[in-house]
């Protein structure tokens, strides 16, 4: 059975992933902060689908623990085949306001981590073959303080990454939802219907990554759920850096 290690696995799009890929036999290894949920989650999986599932702690913003994670995805006696690079967290828009080693962290999770755990999942996918997701957002293609400018990165890196590495059997995907249902809004105090987000901007989880398996294995370099986030990218492409700016600060996709 193929293998897929996913990070921030233990709630939120993680899990989502986490399950949707056991349910289509897939072994994991499922990475987070927390040993009690991941190890209550591995148990769930373990029991509900019947695969292998093992459990790594680590905390992606320090670095001894990003360098375990890859050095399992360079070990090529128990290959890899998918890396879900999905752990992420939010901070208020006020870079200013923020706390610098706040954002520093939140830099070297959603940037530094995801390029380390791709240089090590390319050691041995290249050849053999793989698939790459990096969980990225629609705000990388607004302006709106650091979140947006760390998923804009993720999202031009996955774009060189899969036209560059398709000649070696490996593909690359930036995943950008916008607003989903998941614990990562909620731990921001945000919901449907707060701070201007209407309901119908909002995602389900089993939605979101339904596509991106799908857009994964038809080789896309970026994936985006559903129409209405199609036609949002879209306009900012025409609109004024200015005018979508305005917008964003409306809400945290």
């Amino acid at each position: 059975m193929p293998t897929a290690l996913i990070t921030g696995a233990s709630a939120g799009l993680g899990a989502e992933f986490a399950r949707q890929l056991a349910r289509r036999r897939t072994d994991l290894v499922i990475v987070a902060r927390s040993a009690d949920a991941l190890e209550e989650f591995a148990a769930e999986l373990r029991s509900a689908f019947g695969v292998a599932v093992d459990v790594l702690v680590a905390d992606l913003a320090v670095e001894s623990d990003v360098e375990r994670v890859a050095s399992r995805l360079r070990d090529a006696s128990d290959p890899v085949d998918l890396l879900v690079n999905n752990a992420g967290f939010g901070l208020p828009l006020q870079f200013a306001d923020n706390d610098i080693d706040d954002e520093v962290r939140h830099l070297r999770v959603h940037v530094e981590a995801s390029m380390r755990l791709m240089h090590a999942a390319l050691q041995t996918m290249r050849g053999r073959g793989g698939r790459i997701i990096n969980v990225a957002s629609v705000a990388g293609f607004i302006s709106r303080s650091t979140y947006s400018a760390c998923k804009s990165w993720l999202i031009g890196f996955s774009r060189w990454a899969n036209a560059e590495y398709s000649r070696d059997r490996v593909t690359v995907t930036a995943l950008c939802p916008g607003f989903v249902h998941t614990t990562f809004h909620a731990r921001m105090g945000l919901a449907t219907g707060e701070e201007g987000v209407p309901p119908v901007l909002w995602l389900n989880a089993a939605d979101v990554v339904r596509t991106g398996l799908r857009d994964a294995a038809r080789g896309k370099a970026v994936s985006i759920p559903s129409l209405r986030y199609k036609l949002v990218v879209a306009l900012t492409a025409v609109l004024p850096r200015s005018l979508t700016a305005g917008v964003a600060r409306r809400g945290r996709v």
